[in-house]
């Protein structure tokens, strides 16, 4: 039976194996530092181990209980703050111009696709906080 195991901050699906009467644990893929079994992963892992029969709604139903947003110490979510803060400074440095004259492989059109994505799950979030969260009764602040 595979299971998602951590090492240091890095979380694994491994699957133990018995080999020569002791138990090995065979490491089937590398999840990172927040654990999400995605579509590639699934594919990755049944073309390397076709042999093994793992039941990815239970390991995708495991994995999601695991990362510990309500905790704002939690690594996870100080992690994820940082990399907004510095998503905000690299999209705050960016020049369109410059990016259109050196644009070779229509990387401006993937960026701006990339972007429009960001916009609508940014939206998204904030509409559900706006709605899930008691509003600050001081600042009477909302989320926009």
């Amino acid at each position: 039976m595979a299971f998602v195991r951590r090492k240091g901050n890095t979380y694994f699906l491994v699957h133990n194996v018995r080999r020569q009467g002791k138990v090995q644990q065979l490491q089937l893929a590398r999840l990172g530092e927040r654990p999400r079994i995605t579509d590639e992963v699934v594919r990755t892992v049944s073309r390397s181990h076709p042999f093994l029969d793992l039941d990815w709604s239970h390991l995708r139903e495991r994995v999601s209980s695991r990362v510990e947003l309500f905790n704002i110490r939690s690594l996870y979510l100080q992690n994820l703050m940082h990399s907004l803060r510095n998503l905000n400074l690299d999209l705050a440095d960016l020049s369109p111009p410059m990016l259109v004259l050196t644009d070779r492989a229509n990387s401006s059109r993937e960026l701006v696709t990339q972007l429009r994505l960001l916009r609508s799950t940014v939206d998204v979030k904030l509409d559900q906080f706006e709605r899930s969260e008691p509003r600050n009764l001081e600042s009477g602040r909302k989320f926009r």
